[in-house]
């Protein structure tokens, strides 16, 4: 059975004793890993930054942008529970990718491009 106990974060304000702010006694280490995705200002795309335990979105989402965002460089932040994400086994990559090596077209030597056409 789980232990409550009143706790404040970094930043609350307690008000004498009215109990709302109630958690888990649970550590850290029970809180799920999430992954975290930065947008700096200069680009246009999301770069995985790091990973952090939080026990929810909301509190991943402000954990990050405490560690990962000190110097304000970061316009956007994505995190994802690390269950959630799956990936390719790198030892089959040469079966995974070998199916696209076939298809010529969709390189872009491949094409002509028009003598008008003077960036590409």
């Amino acid at each position: 059975m789980k232990q409550f106990i009143n706790k404040f974060y970094y930043g609350d304000i307690p008000e004498s004793n009215s109990g709302n702010s109630i958690i888990s006694t649970e550590s850290k280490t029970d809180w799920p890993l999430w992954e975290v995705f930065l947008r700096s200002k200069q680009g246009l795309d999301h770069k995985h930054t790091g990973s952090l335990h939080a026990a929810n979105a909301q509190m991943a989402i402000e954990n990050a942008r405490d560690v990962y965002t000190r110097r304000m460089e970061g316009v956007s932040i994505w995190v994802v529970e690390s269950k959630n994400i799956h990936a390719s086994n790198p030892d089959e990559s040469e079966s995974l990718y070998d199916p696209s090596n076939d298809k010529i077209y969709r390189h872009a030597s491949f094409y002509q491009l028009p003598d008008e056409l003077k960036h590409m």
